[in-house]
C-alpha cells in the first residue's frame, strides 16, 4: 500500500435484532373448540422479563372488550415507532419536545368471506415544543421519522400523517 493512500475503516455491517414473545391462549372454558361459541378468544401475550398484556379479539369477533386486540396493537406498534423516531430526531435537532400525543386510528376491512386487511393508519400526533423557533423544525421532522419507522416500513397499507405542533405556554 503507498504511503499516499490512506486505508479506509469498513463500515459495520448492518445491525440485525431478534425480538420474541409467547401468544398463550387462556380462553378454554372447558369444551375448547368444540364449536365456534363454545371458546373465549382471551389470551396473553408474554415477552421475557415483562407484564404480559391481557388481549382477546375485537368484540365484533367475539371478544372481551376489556382487554386490546391483534388491530389495536398493530396501530399502537405503528404510533409507538413514529414516537420514537420523532423523539431521536427532535433530540438530534434540538428541537425540545415536551409533550406528545396521538390519536392513532386504522381502517380494518372485511371481504365476503371473512378475511380481511387494514386499508390504513393515519397517526394524529400532537407535539407540543418548548419554543416557537422550533415548529417549523418539528412538523418538518413528522415525515422523516416516517421514513425511518420499521414498523411502518413492514406494512402493506399506507400510513398517513396528521401531525400538529404547538408551544407550551
Amino acid at each position: 500500500m503507498s504511503d499516499s493512500i490512506e486505508r479506509q475503516p469498513t463500515p459495520p455491517a448492518p445491525a440485525s435484532h431478534g425480538f420474541a414473545v409467547e401468544v398463550v391462549w387462556t380462553g378454554n372454558t372447558g369444551a375448547g373448540t368444540s364449536s365456534y361459541h363454545s371458546y373465549e378468544r382471551t389470551h396473553e401475550v408474554r415477552a421475557e422479563g415483562k407484564n404480559p398484556i391481557e388481549a382477546s379479539a375485537d368484540p365484533a369477533f367475539l371478544g372481551d372488550s376489556d382487554r386490546y386486540n391483534p388491530e389495536e396493537m398493530l396501530i399502537a406498534s405503528l404510533s409507538q415507532c413514529h414516537m420514537l423516531w420523532f423523539l431521536h430526531l427532535a433530540a438530534d435537532h434540538g428541537v425540545v419536545v415536551i409533550g406528545y400525543h396521538d390519536r392513532a386510528q386504522g381502517v380494518l376491512a372485511e371481504n365476503a368471506d371473512g378475511s380481511g386487511r387494514f386499508r390504513e393508519v393515519v397517526l394524529s400526533p400532537e407535539v407540543t415544543v418548548e419554543d416557537l423557533a422550533s415548529v417549523d423544525v418539528a412538523e418538518a421532522l413528522h415525515e422523516r421519522a416516517h421514513e425511518l419507522c420499521y414498523i411502518s416500513k413492514s406494512v402493506n397499507f399506507p400510513v398517513r400523517l396528521a401531525p400538529s405542533t404547538r408551544v407550551a405556554n
